[in-house]
């Protein structure tokens, strides 16, 4: 009786978790990053630590990484300022001047605030060579509310427009609909109420907007509601058409637009795998990319970086940390596997 019991008890508890978003659960049983709060920190001591490590014969790298992959993001920015107060130096140019390559650009990302981070990102991507899609949707997508209205206002303020006349400028179609939308940050908060009525409404209207002139639809459902409403209309979508709703995105959607659907569709089923997706690509290049490794393992170390591991373990069947072993040469590899943390067997 009391092994039936806790069956089901813990099938019961795997369903509410599975409703909850992945920062509720975060709130309810601690950080799912493998970067926390370092309990033993004193200011001081890192600050004296980075100035005897870039004023020696040689520089300490080990030393540089030592504090800054073992401090919070918070804690980094209250040395930086720190180290202001005492030397009456910039920590970020010091340490530029002292180092180069990999490991002098995720020093700097690391040191820098998230918003600015982002931002700076978001900017590249826009501007810069190559497609916009990938790195824009995954800031627009997968950062809180409060995390995305402060870096487009980092992005306003660094490069005096607004990154939504950059998105307008850049990209087209779908696209560019779908990136406008989600730069808004409109998507409905889950309030805990199920409304069983607006997802097969939302259904219905996926099932009816396969045709053309319909990518409205489209934006609007994938863009407004919240990720846990969107979970009941793709797994009620399945029920109803006997297929995922990312095979009739396959069909009905191409090049760029069709990318950007499917991942948001994985974004609101499992945010860790999408970015599990997103790391095994970048090391699968003949160069490894260096700037997706550093911007994904800095910006989720405090977030869900665990999560990610597992599920870059279950689908590959590697761990994370082996991968990024075998992968990632120089200076920056030790930086990495620091922000990794460990292997998983």
């Amino acid at each position: 009786m009391s092994v039936t019991h806790g069956k089901m008890g813990l099938s019961l508890t795997q369903e509410i978790l599975s409703h909850l978003g992945l920062a509720n659960k975060t709130a309810a049983w601690g950080t799912l990053g493998t970067l926390r709060t370092f309990l033993s920190f004193n200011v001081d001591k890192d600050v004296q630590r980075l100035l005897k490590a870039i004023a020696g014969q040689g520089v300490d790298r080990f030393a540089i990484l030592d504090v800054l992959t073992n401090r919070s993001r918070e804690q980094r920015q209250l040395i930086s300022r720190a180290f202001h107060e005492r030397t009456q130096q910039d920590l970020l140019k010091s340490l530029q001047a002292a180092l180069s390559g990999n490991l002098e650009r995720i020093v700097v990302a690391l040191l820098q605030p998230a918003a600015q981070l982002d931002a700076r990102e978001l900017r590249t991507a826009l501007k810069g060579p190559g497609s916009a899609e990938d790195v824009a949707l995954e800031i627009l997508a997968t950062r809180t509310p409060p995390q995305l209205q402060e870096c487009l206002a980092v992005y306003k303020h660094n490069f005096q427009v607004d990154a939504a006349e950059d998105i307008k400028s850049e990209t087209r179609g779908i696209l560019r609909d779908l990136l406008l939308a989600l730069a808004k940050g409109g998507r409905e908060a889950y309030t805990g109420i199920i409304d069983y009525n607006l997802a097969a409404q939302d259904v219905q209207a996926l099932k009816q907007a396969e045709g053309p002139s319909t990518e409205r639809t489209w934006v609007l459902v994938f863009t407004q509601r919240n990720p846990e409403h969107l979970i009941r209309v793709l797994n009620q979508y399945q029920w109803y058409t006997g297929h995922e709703l990312e095979k009739t995105v396959r069909a009905r959607f191409h090049g760029a637009a069709c990318v950007a659907l499917l991942n948001l569709a994985l974004v609101i089923r499992n945010t860790p795998l999408y970015f599990a997706d997103k790391l095994h690509q970048a090391l699968q290049e003949t160069e490894p990319n260096y700037q997706a490794l550093m911007r994904i393992l800095i910006s989720r170390s405090e977030t869900d970086l665990l999560s990610i591991r597992a599920e870059f373990r279950k689908k590959f069947g590697k761990s994370l940390y082996s991968s990024l072993q075998d992968a990632v040469k120089g200076d920056c590899r030790s930086a990495l596997l620091a922000l990794c943390r460990a292997e998983d067997l």
